[in-house]
């Protein structure tokens, strides 16, 4: 069957109810069901929407002392992630195979005692094609959120091209995204939590460097998807807002800056700021082949016998077990 020429791609600019795992399924659900009515084949949802971002908090831990409260608050967080396999990831890939879509969605994902920070991507028929976790999650989060490993840099053949991509800051790893390079990557996703105009700048970079396609896709939140007893937004928390204000509900956390950019780096969706808004754009295929006329990041403009990376596809696993 032949390649098709075009891809519909929708990127949703949107908060989760932070901390509920079932409302926010529930809006997953429906955000999905109405890109795929307006014709989106790949439907992609930012970093940690299911089921949260954890703003201004790392759980009251701080150099050589854990609070009470912080125990109980990531319990609570711990019950609003999602396991693999679990009843509420069939959800995921019963949404899917329901709308006939192919869904990338970041979620938070736990298995043992441990959260990780994780994209995946399913096919058509509800198939877990990619399963991605934060190599290393940033500053702060490190104290929430393991670290993933290297089978988990995947890049998969579908009927559109390659498809895979990283989370938020791990993009800027050089050595990440050259092993993606290397896969063969066309469409690359880019979830994550960064509003900074310096993000969407990166983003144009990259799908220049990569000559790939990039959808990035990011929040856009505020005070009020958290629950009201969320510590930092609590009148007696020490936490403020960046006017030196008590945070109150309609402060913004998140501004977005969701786009979509073409494979020699310009916008085929403009970033979008300050509203939740499900983003569109065509991705026409052919364009992969013409951008790489004059650079081929791992062919024509690399140099092998210069440089090379290796990469261990090791799972994270430390333990083995012998008979």
């Amino acid at each position: 069957m032949p390649k098709p020429k075009t891809l519909q791609v929708a990127a949703v600019q949107a908060s989760p109810v932070s901390f509920d795992l079932q409302l926010s399924l529930n809006k997953l659900q429906k955000l999905a069901a109405e890109a795929a009515s307006a014709g989106a084949e790949l439907i992609v949802f930012p970093e940690a929407f299911l089921s949260a971002y954890p703003w201004r908090y790392a759980f009251d831990a701080t150099i050589g002392t854990r609070e009470p409260r912080g125990r109980i608050w990531y319990a609570k967080y711990y019950d609003s992630a999602v396991a693999i396999p679990s009843p509420e990831f069939d959800v995921l890939r019963d949404t899917a195979e329901r709308n006939k879509i192919m869904l990338s969605v970041g979620i938070i994902e736990k298995e043992g005692g441990t959260l990780y920070c994780t994209a995946v991507l399913i096919g058509k028929d509800g198939k877990l094609l990619t399963h991605h976790r934060k190599l290393i999650p940033t500053a702060a989060e490190r104290l929430v959120w393991g670290r993933g490993a290297g089978d988990g840099l995947q890049v998969v053949d579908t009927e559109f091209g390659k498809m895979g991509g990283l989370i938020c800051m791990e993009n800027y790893m050089p050595a990440a995204r050259l092993a993606l390079y290397q896969l063969g990557i066309e469409i690359y996703i880019a979830p994550h939590a960064d509003d900074l105009p310096s993000w969407v700048a990166s983003m144009q970079h990259i799908a220049k460097e990569g000559r790939c396609f990039v959808i990035s896709v990011n929040q856009f939140c505020k005070v009020s998807d958290f629950p009201a007893d969320y510590p930092p937004f609590t009148a007696d928390h020490h936490d403020r807002n960046p006017a030196g204000s008590k945070w109150v509900a309609d402060d913004i956390l998140n501004h977005g800056g969701s786009c979509i950019v073409g494979p020699l780096g310009t916008f085929i969706a403009e970033p979008v700021w300050d509203k939740e808004e499900i983003i569109y754009a065509t991705l026409n295929l052919p364009d992969l082949t013409e951008a790489r006329m004059d650079f081929d990041p791992v062919g024509s403009y690399s140099r092998p016998d210069i440089f090379t990376l290796t990469v261990n596809k090791k799972t994270g696993v430390s333990v083995s077990f012998t008979e």
